[in-house]
Formats: C-alpha cells, structure tokens, sequence
C-alpha cells in the first residue's frame, strides 16, 4: 500500500506489506521502547502537544502518488489542506521522508511534524485516530476479456494466468495457495519512486502491453492509476477470500501516544467532514468499503 510506499506504506504499502511474525516481534519491542522513553520523559507531544497550532506539520512520503507528493497532487496533501482549515490552522508544512524503514522515527517520533496523514489502524508505532476510509487489495483485469464474473483468487479461470503482484504484500499468500505464483509476475515492494514509477503504475503499464492477464494491487494505487490508464479496467475488492491474509484495512490519520488532545480535535474533523473526505477519495478512484464491505459510490 508505498501507501503507498502504500499502501501510503508507510500509511500502507510498507505498513501491510510487511505484516506476519517478525513485524509483529519488531512493532512490539518497538511500542515497548516508545513507552519507555514517554516515561523516561514527557516529551514534545506530552509538554505542549503542538508546537505551532496556526501550522498543520505534516510527516509525508516526497513522491508517492496517489498519496502524497511534494507537487501536492497525492490526495492526502488535499487531505491536509482540508485538515488545516477544518481546524482553525492557517497554513501546512511538511516534513518529507520516504516510506522506508525510519520513517515514523526520523518525522513523528522526532517531533519534526505532528501527523501523518494516511496509517493502517493498529500499527503500535503511532497512536491512531479513528479511520476515515476502509479499503481493500483488488483484483484488476481488463473489462470484456474471460475473466469478468471472477471475484476470489481462488477462481480456476486464473489458473492460467499472469497475475501481477507486489512482493511481500498480503494476496501472495492466497495466491501461492491457489497456485498462482508460478506464473505471476512479481514486482519488488521496496523502490525509490523518485527514480521511478510506481509498481502500480507498471502493472497497469504490462496489463495494457498484455505482458500479465491481471494484478493485484492495494485498492488506493490501483484505482487511481486503472482511471489513468487510458483503458476500461475492472476493480474487484478482494471480499470474498477464504482464510489468508486479511485484505481489508482501516486507514486512519497517525499521531504520537502521548498527543491525546490532537487526536481528539483530528476524530472530531473526521466525523464532521466525512462526507467531503469521502468525495475527495471517491475523486482519485480510491475503492471505498463501508462496514458491511459494501462499495460506497457517491
């Protein structure tokens, strides 16, 4: 999900993709040391919580479209900018570091920014608000072909199919279950998209080349760049697996553990302007879920 990297990775891609045992292990030594240290001191968020609140201090990823970008085009910078002016802050500033192994370190946890505008609810490196969106990994093939009607990765129309999948992610697990991953094409998670583009954004390039029949994408990346694709594709939120991986996330807005009051004013913004933030996501072809995964549409 880079985030996506997705996810809004930090916020998703590296987020989701690196679930499993060793993540758990290394989330927990690490939730462990963040107590430590907010006991060993108050700390910024403790003191004061925000250092300017006439300034939106955002932690965000340079070049990490749909997400975040520093053109200000990723929809979490429009996010901030509703953020900012939904809470009484006169202008955004950023923090940019890319959605790579230190990141809430190096930006929330240095108290260089006070939120990040896009997180995977439960992470324990930051202290979650409540999720503004729910979405899901999606299976992605062209409309018309002889793989309409397919809704599971289990489906014996994919048998013999060249799926695309980003390594690491949650469907690879399903997809080795169902046999696919002999055939698939699988697309390293960990890029610098500033040197280049997005595996989403390859996957869609190879699926138009007919290089793969599908892929399997983070809900978020895949429909902004199936809608700029320049072809008719088919999204189909992965819903329906049986066991596996869990394809389904909450995002929510991260902040430190101990900015109590910031997280408040952050779920008040969220309850109150849920149907602009929706709009906004529905605007970059982010596949909404509610909570009876049911695809919210307007």
């Amino acid at each position: 999900m880079k985030h996506g990297v997705l996810p809004g990775i930090f916020p998703v891609v590296r987020n989701l993709a690196h679930g499993g045992w060793m993540m758990a292990i290394f989330a927990a030594v690490m939730s462990v040391m963040t107590h430590q240290v907010l006991a060993q001191g108050a700390g910024l968020g403790a003191a004061g919580e925000l250092v300017d609140p006439d300034v939106l201090r955002v932690c965000a990823d340079p070049s990490n479209m749909p997400f975040s970008d520093q053109s200000g085009e990723g929809f979490e910078d429009k996010l901030a900018q509703i953020v900012a002016e939904g809470t009484g802050r006169k202008s955004v500033a950023y923090t940019w570091f890319p959605s790579i192994n230190g990141f809430v370190r190096n930006t929330l946890g240095a108290n260089r920014c006070d939120v990040i505008m896009g997180y995977a609810q439960g992470d324990e490196l930051v202290q979650n608000t409540n999720a503004y969106y729910r979405s899901s990994y999606v299976l992605v093939y062209r409309k018309g072909g002889d793989l309409s009607g397919v809704e599971t990765l289990a489906d014996p129309k994919l048998k013999d199919k060249r799926i695309g999948v980003v390594e690491g992610t949650p469907p690879t697990a399903n997809m080795a279950k169902a046999k696919l991953m002999g055939k698939a094409k699988v697309y390293p998670l960990m890029v610098d998209t500033r040197a280049m583009p997005s595996m989403a954004e390859l996957a869609m390039r190879d699926m138009q080349s007919g290089a793969i029949d599908a892929a399997v994408l983070w809900g978020p990346m895949a429909g902004y760049y199936a809608s700029r694709s320049g072809a008719q594709m088919t999204l189909v939120p992965l819903i329906h697996e049986k066991g596996g991986q869990r394809m389904i996330y909450r995002i929510t807005m991260g902040v430190r553990p101990s900015d109590q009051s910031w997280k408040r004013t952050l779920n008040t913004f969220i309850k109150e302007n849920q149907a602009k933030i929706d709009k906004l996501l529905l605007d970059y072809g982010v596949p909404l879920l509610d909570e009876r995964d049911q695809r919210i549409t307007q």
